[in-house]
């Protein structure tokens, strides 16, 4: 689980799937509106980094210079478009729908 103290060190840093994939960068966390703990990261993906992909965190792992997600890029790439707010919150019909297609 990535702690709030992590946030800072994956920023900026590469986002590998759990088959050694490297998906692209991660861009912004945003925190879970109870808990408080970082609950999604958006990984910048696409063509020269043209697009910012959600994935989920609670199963994340900081790895020496990057993060592991157990999701595969493709899965990652075909995730629901959703806007990225400058207050860093997710609303809860884009949670749900976010949480439906990761399972």
């Amino acid at each position: 689980m990535i702690t709030r103290e992590e946030i800072a060190i994956l920023l900026d840093n590469p986002v590998y799937d759990g088959d050694g994939n490297k998906i692209g960068d991660a861009k912004h966390v945003f925190l879970d509106d109870v808990s408080g703990r970082p609950e999604w990261v958006t990984v910048k993906t696409g063509m020269f980094g043209s697009s910012e992909s959600f994935v989920p965190i609670r199963d994340a792992s900081l790895v020496q210079d990057h993060l592991e997600v157990p999701y595969r890029k493709d899965k990652i790439k075909g995730a629901p478009h959703v806007d990225i707010d400058a207050g860093g919150h997710l609303s809860a019909d884009e949670e749900h729908r976010l949480y439906d297609y990761y399972g």
